[in-house]
């Protein structure tokens, strides 16, 4: 292959993951009119427009598409041997895409930031939304670095490490008719129920668990984010089941009072996830370790939240 091929094959592969020729002229440290140069060299070169437009969006031809799904893993494996001479946190200039939910950017992007600015000053940091399905795709395609959440499936091209394992508490309002005796299943029941659900579907792993009891409950509201519950719960009589990571933050075990749900809701483990071309990656180990290191601390300090806190 001729020197001047394999760097069209760098500018492709980095339009490919980002999506964007500006973004990929960041990624390169290139200049917009140098890769729509490289861009129009390609077409001259393979015979195919590559990319067309498409409103101010760009979208890859079938050929591209073809070629991407062969050249991607190589390149990533070229960029791994390369990097692999050494990984300097406080040099690179290296960016990082992390898929992570929204309840643990709250809870883990301030620390995890803090600690990247003062080891590695000029590496970038991208969050990008987590889902199950997700991301298992977006690592496929290179589109992320490494994940951070549950897992619906494990899969052969996948690596991960189990973080911990989130078990559930009951919150509700410090003045709310429940506070201070002992919950029942039919106390439970009655009452008025908050939902956290990115989708708005009104059930989540309780219902799971109040269904194999052939039991159900009222969903009376449901919300998209974990940081809307201490100001509803307080000006209402729901009541909610969260992650016992959420209920160790500030604003719930405050505001809060925090207690054990009346039911057995099977725990959700949380990981860090990775695929396999990366493993040897000197960066993302560092990243990693870095990710693992901040929310295992974390955890150990929410992991004192216990029955009946804030009572």
């Amino acid at each position: 292959m001729k020197s001047q091929e394999l760097t069209l094959l760098q500018v492709f592969d980095a339009i490919m993951t980002e999506g964007s020729v500006t973004q990929a002229g960041h990624r390169l440290a290139m200049s917009q009119p140098a890769v729509s140069n490289a861009i129009a060299r390609m077409r001259d070169i393979w015979k195919d427009p590559v990319f067309v437009k498409k409103g101010r969006q760009i979208e890859p031809t079938a050929f591209a598409q073809s070629l991407w799904a062969q050249v991607r893993d190589p390149m990533q494996q070229l960029a791994s041997a390369l990097e692999s001479r050494g990984f300097d946190p406080a040099q690179s200039h290296r960016q990082f895409r992390i898929a992570i939910a929204d309840l643990s950017v709250d809870l883990y992007w301030l620390p995890f930031s803090c600690q990247v600015a003062e080891q590695a000053p000029h590496v970038d940091l991208y969050a990008v939304p987590y889902t199950r399905m997700g991301v298992i795709e977006q690592l496929r395609e290179a589109r992320i670095d490494i994940g951070l959440g549950p897992l619906n499936q494990h899969d052969r091209s996948l690596r991960s490490i189990p973080l911990y394992q989130n078990s559930y508490k009951l919150v509700m309002r410090k003045s709310h008719p429940l506070v201070g005796k002992p919950i029942t299943m039919d106390d439970f029941l009655a009452a008025k129920h908050l939902l956290v659900s990115q989708s708005g579907d009104p059930r989540g792993n309780v219902d799971q668990a109040l269904q194999r009891l052939e039991k159900r409950r009222r969903v009376a509201m449901t919300v998209n984010h974990f940081s809307a519950v201490p100001k509803l719960l307080s000006h209402s009589d729901l009541i909610a089941v969260v992650p016992q990571m959420v209920a160790g933050g500030t604003h719930f075990s405050s505001e809060l009072w925090i207690t054990d749900p009346p039911l057995s809701i099977e725990p959700s483990p949380i990981y860090l996830v990775w695929h396999t071309r990366l493993d040897r990656d000197p960066g993302l180990i560092w990243l990693r370790d870095l990710l693992e290191n901040v929310v295992q601390e974390e955890w150990a300090k929410c992991s004192h939240c216990n029955s009946d806190s804030g009572s």
